[in-house]
């Protein structure tokens, strides 16, 4: 994306957050937005983060899709992660199938949670 190498990750919720750490072997800004985002904290997210590479990895229910639709409009170059459907939130989905979506994703995973999936 950029030639920064800075990444950022946004998730939903501080759940996400802290799961997401525990996996990531590298600095990464990790920036929650609660559920939901006001046009105003939108503008100023953007400005803080348009240079550098965005990643937005938020749940697969109704909420999450929202938000995505959003962040698509207005973070047109951001790279969208998804975790199955059928684990519906990023702090519900199993370590291992999170880490390989990562590392799908060029983010250097803590390889404890490759091999057994962190257990």
């Amino acid at each position: 994306m950029c030639d920064s190498n800075e990444k950022v990750l946004i998730v939903e919720g501080k759940s996400d957050r802290r799961k997401v750490m525990k996996l990531l072997k590298e600095p990464v800004e990790i920036l929650c937005t609660h559920g939901t985002i006001g046009y105003e904290k939108l503008e100023a997210l953007i400005d803080t983060i348009e240079h550098k590479d965005v990643y937005i990895l938020v749940d697969e229910d109704d909420a999450g899709k929202k938000l995505r639709d959003v962040f698509k409009r207005e973070l047109p170059n951001a790279q969208h992660l998804y975790t199955n459907r059928i684990y519906k939130e990023v702090a519900e989905t199993p370590f291992l199938y999170l880490a390989k979506i990562l590392l799908n994703a060029h983010f250097q995973i803590n390889e404890s949670y490759l091999l057994d999936g962190g257990v």
